[in-house]
């Protein structure tokens, strides 16, 4: 079972996200690394002597086989870097999951907007949140947010209240209801959407894991929506996170006189777009009109990218899902330097993502 790997990997003490993504880019696969020998683990750069020594010792056995009999009975599933449905978008931060666990369906690639804001919002802010989050889902736009309480929890239930997608991004363990009176939701949101976490199942929702989970948020978004956030709040360092991600930020004019509304009101100062209406933040999403015209025919990946029909090929069958070279190579039957060649060219041309392991991906 391949998610043994996964999180065994993971579980080895001081590998983190960057450093599991090179031992990927190296050995291919977890399995590989967790069985090479020293010498190769040596070679790889942040892999320490400690490191290696807890590969070899084995403990993460047990921690992984135990983990993945939870995940088992838990509900979710282990969606891994080359996943077909592995959000490409997360490729864009400097530090990505290497998997998510996941409840319900999580896509590869979809236009979606963050909503974040108070935990104690006021009676106006979760009615704009409400509002904004029902019309971003009506124009089939997902809407992501962390399932907190306040404004997290209003944008949620706009977003299933127009019948669209939401995704709820948790500051724990996929199996844990937090906070405990979002129950009702954290049964509803799979249905449409998807719930996801990075946390390990049983992970309790401690304060520091809410700044990595804010990480999340913004790398699967094209764009943060800020409602009443105080100074030097979470939802200031899930803007910050966009700006870093190149995700734009947008944000919902507060109350001069309510402390709430400071950070968000400085947002505004600082160049992030105010929002009154729903077309402000419509506007500056990418491929949006594009997407929405009535009767627009979408353009192909030929013309948006000037693919040669060999390109166009090997474009069309990443589109399905990731693959491996060694699987393009196989389903195209062309040479491997054929093959290399055209994925250097698609990469170029802005059509393709390499992704670790030697897998590619269409570009989101």
């Amino acid at each position: 079972m391949e998610e043994f790997y996964w999180v065994g990997l993971k579980a080895v003490p001081g590998v983190g996200n960057v450093t599991f993504r090179r031992l990927l880019e190296r050995f291919d696969a977890p399995k590989s690394a967790l069985a090479a020998s020293p010498k190769e683990l040596g070679s790889v750069r942040g892999v320490t002597a400690a490191m290696v020594e807890a590969i070899r010792e084995g403990s993460w056995k047990r921690f992984a086989d135990e983990e993945c009999r939870r995940l088992a009975g838990s509900g979710a599933r282990l969606v891994t870097f080359t996943s077909a449905d592995y959000p490409k978008s997360l490729f864009e931060i400097p530090d990505p999951p290497p998997f998510l666990y996941v409840r319900g369906e999580l896509r590869s690639s979809e236009l979606a907007v963050a909503i974040v804001g108070s935990r104690r919002a006021t009676s106006y802010g979760l009615l704009a949140t409400g509002r904004l989050a029902e019309a971003l889902a009506g124009h089939g736009v997902a809407v992501i947010s962390g399932m907190a309480r306040g404004v997290d929890t209003a944008a949620h239930k706009g977003a299933l209240q127009a019948g669209g997608r939401t995704i709820g991004v948790l500051g724990c363990g996929i199996d844990k209801v937090y906070p405990p009176e979002n129950r009702k939701l954290f049964e509803a949101v799979p249905e449409t959407g998807c719930l996801v976490s990075e946390f390990s199942l049983g992970t309790l929702p401690l304060a520091e894991n809410f700044p990595r989970r804010n990480r999340i948020i913004s790398g699967l978004s094209r764009g943060v929506l800020v409602v009443e956030a105080a100074e030097n709040s979470g939802s200031l360092i899930t803007a910050q996170y966009a700006l870093e991600h190149g995700r734009d930020v947008f944000a919902v004019p507060g109350n001069i006189s309510f402390s709430a509304c400071r950070g968000s009101n400085r947002l505004i100062k600082q160049g992030a777009k105010l929002v009154d209406c729903v077309e402000d933040i419509l506007e500056e999403l990418p491929g949006f009109i594009a997407r929405n015209r009535n009767g627009a025919p979408e353009q192909t990946a030929a013309s948006t990218f000037s693919l040669t029909p060999k390109e166009a090929a090997v474009y069309e069958l990443l589109a399905r899902s990731s693959l491996h070279i060694d699987d393009i190579i196989a389903q195209t039957e062309l040479t491997a330097g054929e093959v290399s060649s055209m994925l250097l060219h698609l990469e170029l041309k802005g059509a393709i993502t390499p992704l670790p392991g030697k897998h590619f991906a269409v570009a989101a």
